[in-house]
């Protein structure tokens, strides 16, 4: 790990002396006591996971086995995966639907499997996908990890679920879920929710580890409103269970209003039950973007 840093210093220097990036990027300052770190380590509920603060998402308008991430084109799409590895992102948001499996461990050659954290998510319901067949979840598994080149998955999730009842309705899948985890195939288990009611019934639901939630003070591309959607992310955290942050930039839709993007992070960050920023950064501005305001939040005590 300490081999790459060094090696992508050096290439920096080379391929930026005289620009103005340069020095922001050699510099790559901490960030003040007080005030968040952009790359910190953010332990997840009551997992062993420990996830950089900025998770690099990888699903911008994802939908049957793209996204904008993979529309950039494979070299394009690689160079953001390890530049922001360079930077001090470790976790990647995948998903079948988004169709980022075979990217993130060619793009990071040499990076120690341990170093780096994969998230992916199971598609179960019609469409999203080419086929129409919707295996059990050890099947997919097994597909994901040969995808990935990984022997295990850091967090697996149940992708874009929306009724209250799923833990009645998925409760097959959940359980060979539940032995893959007692195998090692997978380290955590969770669910991406997209309604207020699927959101709900994770506060009492053992099986989740950790819950993909969309959180903005805004109100946009949220399960409900935002005044609807804290309090149970609060008793979520409150379970011991891991809340990473979607949504956070509104689907891109503050990408250029930096004032209310500023907003967005800060509020997330200090509502004290988010734990990551799962951000769908299709460049590496982006990312610098994100971690330059996520060093002027303060913590709150």
């Amino acid at each position: 790990m300490k081999l790459r840093r060094r090696e992508f210093l050096g290439r920096t220097a080379l391929g930026l002396a005289g620009s103005a990036l340069a020095p922001a990027l050699l510099a790559q300052p901490a960030s003040p006591p007080g005030l968040f770190a952009p790359y910190e380590p953010v332990p997840i509920g009551k997992t062993k996971l420990r996830f950089s603060r900025v998770v690099l998402g990888t699903g911008m308008r994802g939908s049957n086995r793209e996204s904008n991430q993979t529309r950039m084109g494979k070299e394009k799409f690689e160079a953001l995966i390890r530049e922001a590895n360079d930077r001090g992102v470790d976790t990647y948001d995948l998903a079948d639907l988004y169709g980022t499996h075979p990217y993130v461990i060619p793009a990071l050659q040499g990076v120690r499997r341990d170093k780096i954290n994969l998230i992916t998510k199971i598609w179960f319901s019609p469409g999203g996908i080419p086929e129409k067949e919707r295996p059990d979840a050890d099947v997919c598994v097994e597909r994901f990890l040969k995808e990935l080149r990984t022997d295990y998955i850091d967090l697996l999730l149940l992708h874009c679920v929306t009724s209250g009842k799923w833990p009645e309705e998925l409760r097959k899948q959940m359980d060979i879920l539940a032995k893959l985890k007692e195998q090692g195939k997978v380290r955590a288990l969770g669910v991406s929710c997209h309604s207020l009611a699927a959101l709900e019934a994770c506060i009492n639901e053992p099986w989740v580890d950790s819950v993909h939630t969309r959180i903005n003070p805004y109100g946009m591309s949220m399960d409900g409103p935002t005044d609807k959607v804290v309090p149970i992310l609060q008793k979520i955290h409150a379970a011991g269970k891991g809340v990473v942050g979607m949504k956070i930039i509104g689907e891109g839709r503050l990408r250029n209003d930096p004032e209310r993007r500023s907003a967005s992070i800060k509020f997330a960050l200090q509502l004290g039950c988010v734990d990551v920023l799962n951000v769908g950064c299709e460049s590496i501005a982006e990312v610098d973007d994100l971690a330059a305001r996520i060093k002027t939040v303060e913590r709150q005590s």
